[in-house]
Order: structure tokens, then sequence, then C-alpha cells
């Protein structure tokens, strides 16, 4: 067996996850320990950016990492080895403890020619556990209805539009808001309006595809974000949220409550940063009330 042959026979074999990048954070090598700690293959990972939503790394005060505080691409600017604690995102879904050490790579010239890191899962620790619960509970998650709160919601925004901005990946913003939620309220009480949140939420998150996401913006106001979309299909996907909501039912005693939504969906542009995209989709969606309620403004 030759040398190179033994090096990644013994490099595939670690426990620990190892992925290399090249200078544009581009990810040429990804091995089994890898995917045994993220659930994601070689296939599914290579020749993608680091920053390509995937792993999605926040640290333990639940602030992102794929772009601010990248430990790969400081290692890249800086030529220094760094090891942190941060939480990637499983395959799955839900976020696992790793400790990351991010070391250059260097050609025979010594300039850097990209980096390594190697990341292995934390077990058995209860402060880092009991972090990461705080995290989930306080830092990302809002409390009734489970999808991304407000804080988390507009650094989704700002992630989106970073990888926008490097890589050209567009993406749609809907922001919705319940018709007469109020009305709701004082009526039926502050139980069943919770309620309906909540029969909102599980509606259009069983109707957005996979890499798509729904977050609570405050009160009856929420976002979401459609990703590598352009108009038509951005129309599309809201019009069919409109009208998944508007054939939605509450069961409240006797009687069926049902609801209906105004929104404004606008797609990204270069000039955009998290505040003017909201507005922009914001002022769309009172269009759509000023002009009838239960309907979708484009723009």
């Amino acid at each position: 067996m030759k040398k190179k042959d033994e090096e990644a026979s013994i490099l595939e074999n670690l426990f620990e996850g190892v992925y290399f990048v090249d200078q544009d954070r581009t990810i040429t090598s990804w091995n089994s320990g890898a995917q045994q700690i993220t659930g994601f293959s070689s296939s599914e990972v290579v020749h993608r950016h680091c920053y390509d939503n995937i792993l999605n790394h926040v640290d333990e005060n639940g602030s992102a990492l794929c772009f601010d505080g990248c430990p790969l691409h400081a290692t890249m600017e800086d030529g220094k080895a760094r090891s942190t604690n941060v939480y990637l995102q499983h395959k799955d879904g839900h976020r696992v403890p790793v400790i990351v050490k991010a070391l250059p790579i260097h050609n025979n010239q010594g300039d850097i020619t990209g980096a390594v890191e190697i990341f292995t899962e934390i077990q058995n620790e209860k402060s880092f556990r009991s972090n990461f619960e705080r995290l989930q509970k306080e830092a990302s998650e809002d409390a009734l209805t489970g999808i991304p709160n407000r804080k988390y919601l507009l650094a989704l925004i700002e992630s989106k539009l970073r990888e926008y901005k490097a890589v050209g990946v567009s993406f749609g913003l809907c922001f919705i808001d319940i018709d007469h939620f109020k009305n709701i309220n004082d009526t039926y009480g502050h139980e069943t309006g919770d309620e309906i949140l909540k029969l909102l939420v599980r509606t259009i998150s069983l109707s957005l595809r996979k890499n798509d996401i729904i977050g609570r913006l405050g009160g009856e106001e929420f976002v979401v974000l459609v990703s590598d979309v352009q108009a038509e299909d951005l129309i599309k996907v809201s019009e069919k949220i409109r009208s998944l909501i508007e054939n939605s039912k509450l069961r409240h005693h006797e009687h069926e409550l049902s609801m209906t939504i105004s929104m404004g969906s606008t797609l990204v542009n270069p000039k955009d940063n998290t505040e003017s995209i909201l507005q922009r989709a914001d002022l769309l969606m009172y269009h759509s009330k000023n002009t009838g309620r239960n309907k979708v403004s484009l723009g």
C-alpha cells in the first residue's frame, strides 16, 4: 500500500470527524467519523461550501458562526490553529456539542491553500448539555410554537443574505399576519388564540420544502424563508400557504374556528440588508390587509 493510501485509510478510520476545505471553503474531503457524528455522508457535503446551510455551527450563546465567527475562516485568514466548543446541526435536525480544532494547510511556498477541521463529540458534559438546553429554549426557540424565535429568525435572515451575496443563492421572504387576530383573542380567550397560532405553524411547517423555514417574529406575525426560489415559484408557495390556512379549522367546543392571513412576499436583491427586506415584506403585507385581507402581495 502506497503512503498516500495508508494516510487516507488512517484518516477514514478515525473516530474524530475530519474534513478539508480549499481557499474558497469548498469541502474537498469528508471522513466516516464526520458522517458518524453529523449524519451527513461524503456525497452530501463534498463540493459544497462549509457555510452552505449544512452544519450551521453556533456558539453557546446561540450566535451563528458560519461567517463572522467561523474557526476555519479565521484560521485561513491569520494562519493560526485554534480550538473551540460549538454546536453543529445533525442531519436529523438536533444540535450536537463538539470540540472543533481548525488547522491551516500550506503549499510548498508557505501560502495558505485551505484548512482542515477536526471535531469530536462532547459526551457526558453536564454543563455543556445544560447550556445547550438553555440555548434551544431561550436563544433560538419560540416557547409556544417551537419554531425559531425573533432573535434566531433575524440571524437566519442575516445568514441567508450573506450566502446570497457570497454565492448567489436567491431566497424569498414571506411576511405573514393573521387577520383579525385580536378579535379571536377577545372573543374566545388567549388560550384559544394560542391554539390558533400553533395550528398555523403546524399547517405551514408541513407544507414547506426541506430547506424552507418558518419563524415567529412576534405576536401573530410570522416569517417564512423560501430557499433558492424565483418570483413565479415564490407566488405559488405564498398562495399555497394562504389557501391552506384559509381551509384549516380549529375545533372549539361546538364550533369550528377558521382564520385567514395577509401576506407580503418579496425576493432578495443585491442592496438588501435584514432591515430592508423585512420592511419591504411588511409593507407588502399591509397592502394585502388594506386591500381586502386574505391575500398575497408580491413585490
